[in-house]
């Protein structure tokens, strides 16, 4: 999507995507992940997101990468810590004790930024962006995270009569996407239409949530 959408989503306050709990899937699953204290979990497109501030209390290091810098205020202003900040490549990137957010484009990432990254959890990236863009995002993401294991969220409904984003991206896709260098396991699907009232106000009468365990081949 186009950096001055999103911009205008943060500057308005339309943040249907952002949650006001820590998200049930990742709360459920991570402990399968296996991580060691101070393993580094990277989150694409991170938002304000609370599962931020979840994953460091389990003694866990946190690198995001946000596009809206107001996002990445918030953030830091919710764990309540004043970051250190330095420039990145056409952004800046954010620090503070186990948190390092990269506020820019995620496709300007690296795999020196990241470092060793243990597990990617994408609850909100792959969703985020048309279909023309979710390859290259796809091989991107392997490139700079070595193919790290993931737990990635997506979501199936009926597209013509809802465009995203969130867009739907169907079993297929995922397979279409990862299934060279991850194998993929569907941890759960569930449909949230019933909480998703605005989604039903625009003609859905169905929205399932579907978790993905991709683990490197």
């Amino acid at each position: 999507m186009e950096k001055q959408f999103w911009e205008e989503k943060w500057e308005a306050q339309e943040l249907g995507f952002h949650l006001s709990f820590v998200h049930p899937i990742l709360k459920r699953n991570l402990a399968a992940f296996d991580l060691p204290a101070g393993a580094t979990v990277f989150l694409p497109l991170c938002g304000k997101t609370l599962d931020i501030g979840w994953l460091l209390e389990q003694e866990l290091r946190v690198v995001g990468v946000e596009l809206s810098e107001l996002a990445v205020s918030q953030l830091f202003e919710s764990l309540g810590v004043s970051p250190d900040v330095s420039s990145w490549g056409d952004g800046r990137v954010w620090r503070h004790g186990a948190l390092t957010v990269f506020q820019g484009d995620v496709f300007a990432l690296t795999a020196g930024d990241l470092g060793d990254v243990a597990m990617v959890y994408d609850r909100a990236a792959l969703v985020a962006f048309p279909a023309a863009m979710r390859e290259r995002y796809a091989a991107h993401l392997a490139s700079v995270t070595a193919r790290a294991p993931q737990l990635l969220i997506t979501f199936e409904y009926d597209q013509d009569r809802m465009d995203g984003p969130p867009f739907a991206v169907p079993a297929e896709e995922v397979e279409r996407l990862y299934g060279n260098s991850h194998a993929l396991d569907c941890l759960s699907r569930k449909d949230v239409i019933d909480n998703q009232p605005a989604f039903r106000e625009r003609g859905l009468d169905r929205f399932e949530e579907i978790a993905w365990r991709l683990a490197p081949l």
